[in-house]
């Protein structure tokens, strides 16, 4: 049985039907659609490294850091997840380069079908591996902002009205059913019409652009399998996660035994061995 050891990080995936993924261990990249259907074995060998800076650490925080980085990245600061709560323009920016480079950059609002549908905000260059990433099956923009506080103003408008979550043990268990996502952008751009015009005139014509269209995406994953139960595995309380590989969704492994969740375990030292 092969094996390959190192450093987990969080899988690279290829917008194809279905999507294609690999699986980074250390310098390794492991092809994953070939091994569904086959046994895979997963062991966690009990140190982490953090995945900003590299010192070993004890316990993971936000997906891979240890806690200094936690505390001093910008990229963990809650204005990742809150972008309404940028601070970037009163000087209190963490890193304000890595802002720079990363949150004044231009992003965009849209609407997902994953576990039903939800707004989300996402840079510009992300798409469409955010949406691989939050398995959805549908995807379409709504609108782009100039940086990602303004998308995160929207996005807060819109969450009024719409989930801004995936359910992730619901979009594990299927596909949702198809929607008219065309139809659905129109819907929800008359719900932030509002919104759009006030940002228009508090930050100029540029802080939020509306295609006349755009164009809806579909994605398929795969997955041979979906679980009835969802059941998750987690390095922290066992070492070991084995199983006959079903499919692959968002970050997820579908396994016989449970889903993994290879995201949140980013930094982990392992041994993956396949057949």
């Amino acid at each position: 049985m092969p094996e390959v050891s190192g450093d987990l990080r969080k899988m690279k995936a290829e917008l194809k039907q279905p999507v294609e993924y690999f699986l980074p261990v250390g310098d390794e990249s492991v092809a994953m659609n070939p091994l569904i259907g086959h046994k895979l074995r997963l062991e966690y060998q009990g140190e982490i490294r953090c995945m900003a800076c590299g010192r070993k650490t004890n316990k993971s925080f936000n997906q891979g850091y240890c806690f200094p980085c936690l505390r001093s990245l910008a990229r963990c600061d809650t204005c990742i997840i809150k972008p309404e709560q940028c601070h970037h323009a009163d000087g209190s920016c963490r890193e304000p380069q890595w802002a720079e480079d990363n949150c004044m950059q231009p992003h965009v609002v849209y609407v997902a079908n994953s576990s039903g549908l939800k707004v989300g905000v996402t840079r510009h260059s992300q798409i469409p591996t955010r949406w691989i990433d939050q398995g959805a099956a549908q995807a379409i923009p709504l609108l782009q902002t100039s940086q990602r506080y303004y998308a995160g103003l929207v996005e807060i408008a819109l969450k009024e009205h719409m989930n801004d979550k995936t359910d992730w043990r619901r979009m594990l268990k299927g596909e949702p059913e198809s929607v008219d996502m065309a139809a659905e952008r129109q819907r929800v751009l008359m719900l932030a019409g509002d919104t759009i015009a006030d940002m228009h005139q508090q930050y100029g014509e540029q802080s939020v652009t509306v295609p006349v269209s755009a164009e809806a995406v579909a994605l398929s994953f795969p997955v041979d399998h979906y679980p009835e139960k969802v059941k998750a595995h987690n390095f922290d309380k066992d070492p070991l996660v084995e199983g006959i590989l079903h499919g692959i969704k968002g970050q997820y492994l579908i396994l016989d035994t449970g889903v993994f969740n290879v995201r949140k375990f980013g930094g982990y030292h392992i041994k993956i061995f396949f057949s």
